[in-house]
């Protein structure tokens, strides 16, 4: 059994996401991403599927040519290979859940475009 809480020492840096891996399992990675209103994460991809949940707060979330207006509790799964960004409106805290061939590394140079 692993256990974490997203909520708990949450740090936000007004110049880029902060991003911490919650836990592995066998399967996947749980990682938060802790965004002070007007970070951004450039547009970017993986071969792997994601899951989105935005746990608190407002992140505008482009994919496809459009922009999704998340707010707390929204969730999404988005396929491999598919462009998207985010800008957060206020500060927010999302989890992201990657398989367990993704790489936290990966999303940590994304932050840090």
């Amino acid at each position: 059994m692993k256990t974490s809480s997203i909520l708990k020492e949450v740090a936000f840096d007004a110049q880029k996401p902060v991003i911490n891996v919650l836990f592995e399992t066998d399967f996947t990675k749980e990682i938060r991403i802790a965004m002070h209103q007007g970070t951004v994460m450039k547009e970017h991809k993986t071969k792997f599927p994601i899951v989105v949940e935005l746990v608190e707060g407002k992140v505008d979330f482009g994919v496809n040519n459009e922009i999704l207006h998340l707010t707390k509790g929204d969730l999404l799964a988005l396929d491999g290979s598919v462009p998207h960004n985010l800008e957060a409106l206020e500060n927010s805290i999302i989890r992201l859940t990657l398989t367990k061939y993704d790489t936290s590394d990966r999303v940590k140079s994304v932050a840090n475009q």
